[in-house]
């Protein structure tokens, strides 16, 4: 979507709506691998649950949130629909609940597929409402009762999707890892309309990075994060690429076979993003693995993924972009603070935590996970203590830059930085990442927040902003304020 286009078509975002930023949840929040319907006139997410500072993936409980399908800046709490004890094979909560997907049956009640992160079966609940208290159903199993993936030439069921027609019932599951040729690809098993009964026993429908030779997969094979939706009167199956930041997608006129790679959809780091002169391999926030879904929002398409925080790869955030579409090809879409559906205002207080980019002149793809993050470069983190923790950008050293997209800016007149650290240098306001500057912000050494101030030369118009620290030591960000 180009810059100007974020202008068009906004004005029904009037100005006593919450204003759409990315993450579109709490900043205390962590609900990634989002799976997005919409349900009696409001979206509902359903997603693994994350903890800030995991030492592991998904170590939380099932949460639900949703907004109404005109406001996707209000977001509702749904609460816990499902607990991972409820599971009779995780007694001694040893399981995690990775990533699950929801589907609507024939009867109209909600099921919830999942599979624990120490199984490698296929597990389902359900529920009379999208996000009341779902309950244990049982494990999707073959008529003579043997579960999915235990037998004999089954492979290993991951991350379940799910999609209902009829009287069938389509699963998709799958993951392959580079050098495994033990996993083949994606595969697909239909099941009856009792939602737990295996009808077809699985086939492939996407290949792995082993098995991709001359299928047109190549380079973007599928990994892991099996989605499936219906568009542009096709199945559209959603997936994340060995590449593990990007979610690509691929069509066909049937369910079970002929899928045919289309393109990428979105990218953690925006690698393949060429706007404002940007090197397609340049990358522009540190990533690690992606998970998610599409969902058409009355006339629009929206994407919904996860991005990293705090330096590792267990504190996962939802974000969010409007798509553009152009026939039955989805463009990929740029990363944005504003998930593309309209630019922020251009005045008023920011928290540094929408940064949508985040990077220092040592370019780095992947989560520099060693341990403990790598000094070298910064972290979107938050305070360990209070009901409210504040988030915040951590490390960032000379050269460090937060970029956030886009705002309207009208009359900006000066441009001031919520900061603590000891750090002694300037903050350069810019519209592009090496463009001039048209702010410097002095900083100092101080171990409590302050805020900082100057006269800003920004131009009118949709723009991008990125604060640059140039300096010495290490720098935390907190907020910053368009003053008119």
């Amino acid at each position: 979507m180009a810059v100007g286009e974020l202008l068009s078509g906004h004005a029904s975002y009037e100005r006593n709506l919450k204003q759409v930023k990315n993450p579109y949840l709490p900043s205390w929040e962590y609900v990634p691998d989002g799976e997005p319907y919409v349900f009696g006139g409001r979206v509902y997410v359903y997603g693994s649950h994350d903890k800030f500072g995991g030492s592991v993936y998904c170590m939380g409980d099932y949460v639900c949130w949703s907004a109404e399908v005109n406001d996707l800046g209000s977001w509702r709490y749904e609460g816990v629909i499902y607990r991972k004890d409820q599971d009779p094979f995780n007694a001694d909560l040893q399981g995690n609940l990775y990533a699950p997907d929801v589907a609507v049956g024939k009867d109209g009640r909600y099921y919830l597929y999942y599979v624990l992160s120490n199984r490698r079966n296929v597990a389902v609940t359900v529920c009379d409402t999208p996000a009341g208290q779902y309950r244990y159903l049982g494990y999707v199993r073959y008529p003579d009762g043997t579960m999915l993936g235990e037998k004999e030439g089954d492979e290993a069921q991951f991350d379940p999707g799910v999609l209902v027609e009829g009287d069938d019932v389509y699963l998709y599951t799958g993951f392959c890892a580079r050098g495994d040729k033990s996993r083949h690809g994606a595969m697909v098993t239909v099941l009856e309309s009792d939602m737990l009964t295996v009808k077809q026993s699985p086939v492939f429908v996407a290949p792995g990075c082993e098995y991709s030779a001359g299928t047109g997969f190549e380079g973007h094979e599928f990994f892991e994060a099996p989605s499936i939706r219906k568009l542009f009167g096709k199945y559209c199956f959603i997936y994340s690429s060995i590449k593990c930041h990007e979610l690509c997608y691929a069509l066909s006129d049937s369910p079970t076979s002929g899928f045919k790679y289309m393109g990428v959809i979105v990218s953690g780091c925006d690698m393949g993003i060429t706007k404002g002169g940007k090197p397609a391999e340049k990358p522009l926030y540190y990533t690690a693995n992606n998970h998610g879904s599409v969902v058409e929002i009355g006339e629009s398409l929206y994407v919904f993924y996860h991005r990293h925080t705090n330096g590792t790869n267990y504190s996962r955030q939802g974000c969010l972009e409007k798509l553009s579409v152009e026939g039955d090809r989805i463009l990929q879409a740029e990363i944005t603070s504003c998930g593309s559906v309209a630019p922020l205002r251009g005045e008023g207080e920011y928290p540094a935590y929408i940064a949508c980019n985040l990077f220092t002149p040592v370019e780095c793809v992947y989560v520099p996970w060693s341990g403990w993050m790598d000094d070298r470069f910064p972290k979107i983190t938050q305070e360990c203590t209070g009901e409210n923790p504040q988030s915040f950008i951590a490390n960032m050293t000379d050269g460090a830059t937060a970029g956030f997209k886009y705002f309207d800016l009208r009359g900006v007149k000066a441009v001031s930085v919520r900061v603590m650290g000891y750090a002694n240098g300037r903050v350069l306001v810019r519209t592009a990442p090496e463009g001039e500057a048209c702010a410097e912000i002095n900083v100092h050494y101080a171990n409590v927040w302050y805020d900082a101030q100057a006269e800003a030369h920004l131009p009118d118009g949709v723009h991008a902003l990125y604060f640059t620290f140039e300096g010495t030591g290490t720098l935390s960000f907190a907020s910053f304020r368009l003053i008119l």
